[in-house]
Formats: structure tokens, sequence, C-alpha cells
């Protein structure tokens, strides 16, 4: 149980926090919850009425409150509907600290966070030796989208199509340090976030490719520490104070100009949130913790901002079409949507076409998604069904999680289109221009230009 002073003055901030919610109700029409439950504590001012009365509440029953609070995908889509500007997701992350502090952690999330997550390299030897035996296991469904399926009966994965976990962490064999001393370009440290260095390694090796490509020179560190933003929205601040910490050891005493990632949950989580959740740092440390902040950039905001990209090679008529899925941790919390689209317009070989409601969310939420998978899986039809009628071939999203949903989506759909990165697909495009231009200088062919 939590000290009573402290859960006092905890409870104390919230209500500071929730005098601006007029319960006008513009969040439900947003909510992608609401929209399949219709249930009024689904929706965030029904969380806010609860919230305003946790002390009451969390005497009387507060394995009740948990289980509403953690009902929420934390998108944002009723922060960003609200016309008061209520900070739904800040008062929702700090209840659901406020509700774990009282409550404890479940044994299972404490064994995951504390046991593993908050150790990298135990984390790491944990998913090393998953991989290996995931083999017998898993069968795959669909080539294009690489998905696979439990071979037996799971309660874990369930009907699940899931992406399968790499052989090797990316950053095992991806670790650089900058080697240009008196390089002029831009200098940044890579942060390639979970998914994409247990799962997704294939976009941190194209993400090189475009660094290379635009002469950035890259840091890329031994160690991955996760952002902290699993531990967080289960309410285990301790966890996530312990991974900031991590973290700041190894980035101090790297002398970059940007941290980037690839990962929309991981840009937000350490942009917003860090500031926001450690305010009871000591001032040295969060300093530091602010300066990262300041530091942190989308991929694709720093390619089209800083790198200041331009279309690739001529733009033909194709019949390719590609389109793209707003994360919400990109676009709704720190309102980045124009530079992915600017990303895949550069593309010399795909038109980009918008899909009706692109920013609506995936229905992926994170661990939302693994204990109301159900809803989960109902909310993200809607998602599929757009991508479906866009008639595009391909597509692209900036957040790894919103990747994994949409290729379990479709997957199930078996409708042949294929969802990556924005990152790859320019990469890609780069790689085809080089093959054209070595093409180009061959013996044969400069011999039949003469």
């Amino acid at each position: 149980m939590a000290d009573i002073r402290k859960l006092v003055r905890l409870l104390n901030e919230l209500d500071e926090e929730l005098v601006c919610c007029t319960r006008c109700g513009m969040c439900q029409a947003a909510c992608p919850l609401y929209g399949e439950t219709g249930r009024e504590t689904d929706v965030a001012r029904g969380k806010l009425v609860l919230v305003e009365n946790l002390s009451k509440e969390i005497l009387d029953n507060p394995e009740a409150v948990k289980e509403r609070l953690d009902r929420c995908l934390l998108c944002g889509s009723c922060e960003a509907a609200c016309p008061s500007g209520v900070k739904i997701l800040d008062i929702f992350l700090k209840a659901r600290a406020i509700i774990t502090g009282y409550l404890g952690l479940s044994p299972v999330k404490k064994a995951i966070f504390r046991g593993f997550l908050s150790n990298p390299d135990r984390f790491d030897r944990l998913l090393r030796w998953m991989a290996r035996i995931q083999g017998p296991f898993s069968k795959q469904i669909d080539e294009t989208l690489g998905s696979s399926c439990a071979r037996f009966m799971s309660p874990v994965i369930g009907d699940r199509h899931y992406l399968p976990l790499a052989k090797t962490a990316w950053h095992k064999h991806a670790h650089r340090r900058f080697k240009r001393p008196n390089h002029s370009g831009p200098k940044v440290a890579f942060y390639p976030g979970c998914l994409i260095d247990k799962v997704l390694p294939r976009v941190g090796d194209a993400a090189m490719r475009v660094f290379d490509y635009h002469q950035v020179d890259v840091f890329v560190a031994d160690q991955v520490p996760c952002c902290g933003i699993p531990a967080l929205a289960a309410g285990d601040r301790q966890t996530f104070e312990q991974l900031v910490r991590k973290n700041i050891q190894i980035f101090e005493s790297v002398d970059y100009d940007y941290l980037i990632t690839p990962c929309a949950t991981c840009t937000s989580t350490i942009k917003k949130l860090w500031p926001l959740m450690t305010e009871n740092f000591p001032a040295a440390l969060r300093e530091k913790v602010l300066a990262i902040s300041e530091k942190t950039r989308d991929i694709n905001e720093f390619l089209v901002d800083v790198v200041n990209i331009q279309p690739i090679g001529d733009q033909p008529i194709s019949e390719k079409r590609v389109t793209y899925h707003d994360p919400c941790h990109l676009k709704k919390s720190l309102g980045i949507f124009s530079q992915p689209r600017a990303v895949l317009s550069a593309l010399p070989d795909r038109e980009f076409v918008e899909m009706r409601e692109a920013d609506r969310c995936c229905g992926m939420g994170g661990s939302f998604n693994l204990q109301h998978y159900d809803i989960s899986r109902k909310i993200g039809q809607k998602k599929s069904s757009r991508i479906i009628e866009s008639g595009a071939d391909v597509v692209a999203t900036g957040c790894p999680a919103c990747m994994m949903q949409i290729t379990d989506l479709l997957s199930h759909a078996g409708c042949g289109i294929a969802v990556k990165h924005p990152v790859e697909l320019y990469a890609e495009a780069l790689d085809k221009m080089g093959e054209t231009e070595a093409a180009a200088h061959t013996p044969a062919s400069e011999a039949k230009a003469k």
C-alpha cells in the first residue's frame, strides 16, 4: 500500500488538473472505444468523473477503479477533440500510477517490468531465447506481410497473425560511432525502440541506408533500454523512472544534434512524457531529461524539416499506390502528419492516395491489445476497411505497434496489401536509383552509348 501522505498529495495534483473539464461530452464522438461499446464509463468524461472521486472510490472498490481506468487505448483522440484543452492523457497516466501504487503490481507484470524490461541485457537474452524456439510453434500465414500464426492453441496469442521475433536484436549488429569528427552535417543519435529492435529490424536497416545517402553521421548505442511507456501505461512509475535514468546514462556522454527515432510511441514518450513524469527528479537529472526531450525528433520530421529531402528522380504515372495511416502518437500527440506524407510523395514509382479517416485509431493501444483483443480487433476492422477501399497496394505508417496491429488485420483479410514504414519505402527507392545509375555505367552500357 502506498504511503497515505504521498497518495493525498498525488490526488490533490489531479484535482487541480480536473477543474478544466466542463462535461461537454465532445470526447464521446472521438473515442474509438466508446464507438464500439457505447458505455459512458469507457469514454474520457466518464473516466474523469471516476478520477474526480478517486479518493473515495479507491477505498470502496480499488480493483473496479483500476479495471475501468485500464479500459483506454491512450490514443489521445479525446484530448485532441477537447475544446477546454483538458490534459486527459496526463490525468489518466497519473491516475493509473496512483491506483497501481495503492494496489501494487500483479506478479506477472512485476516479473515482466522489474525482472526483464528494466534490465536490458536480461530482456535481450529472454527475447533471443524466445526467437530460437518460436519456429516449431509458428507457421507462416502471409508472405507479403511476413505474418505468422500459432501452430497450436495458445491463450496468449489466440488467433492473432503476428510478426515473428527477429533472431538477433537489431542493435547487436548495427552499433555505430560517429566517424566523421569534422562533419558539417547533422549528427544524430538513433533510438530504434524495442519493437524495431526486436521485431522489425528491417526498418532500422532502412534508416541507416537513408542516413548514409544523406551523409548524416549516426551513433547507435550498444544497449537499447526501453523508453518506459509499457511500464508507465501500467502505472509502474518505479520501472519507468529507472528506464529513463538508464537512457540518460547512455546519451549524456554523446555529442549529438538530434535524437532520432522511427517509433511514434517512443518519440511521444521521450518528448512529452519524460518531462511530465519526472518532475520529482533532482534538478541536475531533470535538466538532462529536458535536454534529451528537446533534441528528440520523429524520423519523418527529421528527413523533411532538417535534411530537406526532395522527390527522387522523375515522377512517372504509376499504377502502384501507397496510402498512410496516422499513428495517434504522431498526429494527435505531436502534431506530425504532413512530414510522413512528404516522404511518401517523394517516391518515384508510387502514387500517394489518402484514405478516409487516416487518423482514426487502429485499435492497438499497446497492452490494451493484449487485455482486450476482441475490442481492439473490432476497432481495427474499420481501419482495415479504409485501407482496402483506398486501392493502395501498400499502407505505410510511422509506428511499429500500428504496423503490427494493421498486419494482423490485413493478414486476416487476405487482401495482399503490404505494411511498411515510410523510411523503408524511401530507402527502397534510393536503392533502385542506385542500381539504375550503376547499370548505366557498366562497360556494356557505356559501349552501347558510344
